[in-house]
């Protein structure tokens, strides 16, 4: 498990500073793909300490991905980002649906009318017919 304490791995001799080589950003993002799938658990059990800890993991690992370069991407590298890039967006619609569940649960005990809402014209058209 990743935690927000992380030292950032020195570079090999020679490298430029900060400069990461494949072996490195593939833990990183082995790492990262380790949190995404925290948090996708985290997200079905609707724990909410978890999806936070989460974000502050995601977080300091974006920090530390931040400056790599693209001769640092290697093949394996490119298919661990493709599965970190599928994961997130998961997670994404995951936390919409919630969002949209949570909304639509807070418009019935209030009895008001959502936010945002597609299509307000059509629907005023509606209850005027």
């Amino acid at each position: 498990m990743v935690t927000a304490t992380m030292s950032d791995t020195p570079g090999a001799a020679g490298a430029a500073p900060g400069a990461m080589h494949p072996f490195e950003l593939r833990e990183l993002l082995r790492q990262m793909l380790s949190v995404l799938e925290s948090e996708r658990h985290a997200l079905a059990g609707l724990d909410v300490d978890s999806i936070v800890g989460c974000a502050v993991r995601k977080n300091v690992l974006c920090g530390r991905l931040e400056d790599t370069t693209a001769d640092a991407v290697d093949e394996e590298c490119r298919s661990l980002l493709d599965a970190a890039r599928r994961l997130n967006e998961t997670n994404r619609k995951v936390r919409n649906l919630i969002a949209a569940n949570v909304s639509a649960r807070l418009d019935a005990l209030t009895g008001q009318p959502a936010l945002y809402r597609a299509n307000v014209d059509a629907a005023r058209v509606r209850r005027l017919r």
